[in-house]
């Protein structure tokens, strides 16, 4: 059941009645049926029609914190008032925009200090070959082209991460390039050292080299993976790059 004292607190004896509708029923009845409705989508409503009519007074900014405090978040919230105003009129969402800077401000810091990962290509998602790493990787798919078996995507690497020794067979053709995009990592292909890997850096890998690559311990990197078309190619993941084998490189 949602608690207010608002109302007592402001205009208990001047207007008693109110007072007592605006705690016990806007809020200790209709707020509360969280069965028909949740306070979160509450708040929504809530907001737009306020929005709507032209109210951005402290009443609006307390039910931005609320609509904060019920779970909608910073870019719900920013997507919502956007298309609100297309009915609710374009001066109001300017209005109601400087309300919601000033509700979420920590986050909105947090957005501005956070780098962007992925290098400009985006993070994507979690890797589904996530079972042939060590640690958290990102995939994102920028290009396909299944009758050549030619793909681009951007693979992203937590710190510490890295993939299995694998290898990328082919009879012809084949391989893959790497094209580092952003922060700081390793390559090594299985008989030669490891090679430090920057933004700028390209690796060739030959199809048929038993290799890895993956970020460096103290930082995130992101690479492009270029499969280069082939016959009869395939990958073949091998064993882990063990804590005790990578943690020597520096």
């Amino acid at each position: 059941m949602v608690k207010q004292t608002a109302g007592r607190d402001k205009l208990g004896k001047f207007a008693p009645k109110f007072a007592e509708l605006n705690d016990d029923v806007l809020f200790g009845e209709v707020w509360s049926r969280e069965d028909r409705l949740s306070l979160r989508d509450r708040s929504l409503v809530t907001v737009c029609i306020f929005m709507g009519k032209g109210l951005v007074d402290s009443s609006l900014k307390y039910h931005l914190m609320n609509a904060k405090n019920n779970g909608i978040t910073l870019s719900e919230m920013v997507e919502i008032i956007t298309h609100a105003a297309f009915y609710a009129g374009w001066p109001n969402a300017w209005a109601v925009f400087n309300m919601v800077k000033e509700v979420y401000s920590e986050e909105i810091e947090k957005e501005d200090t956070e780098p962007v990962r992925g290098g400009g290509f985006g993070l994507g998602e979690k890797n589904p070959y996530g079972e042939f790493f060590i640690g958290q990787s990102y995939l994102n798919l920028l290009s396909k082209i299944d009758d050549i078996n030619l793909s681009v995507c951007n693979v992203t690497f937590e710190p510490g991460c890295r993939n299995n020794w694998h290898i990328h067979h082919a009879s012809k053709g084949g391989g893959q390039i790497l094209i580092c995009i952003d922060g700081e990592g390793w390559y090594q292909e299985e008989g030669k050292k490891p090679q430090s890997l920057k933004k700028g850096d390209v690796v060739t890998i030959p199809a048929n080299v038993k290799h890895w690559h993956g970020a460096k311990k103290d930082s995130w990197f992101s690479h492009l993976a270029i499969e280069v078309p082939g016959e009869d190619a395939s990958n073949e993941w091998c064993e882990k790059v063990e804590d005790k084998e990578y943690n020597k490189l520096d």
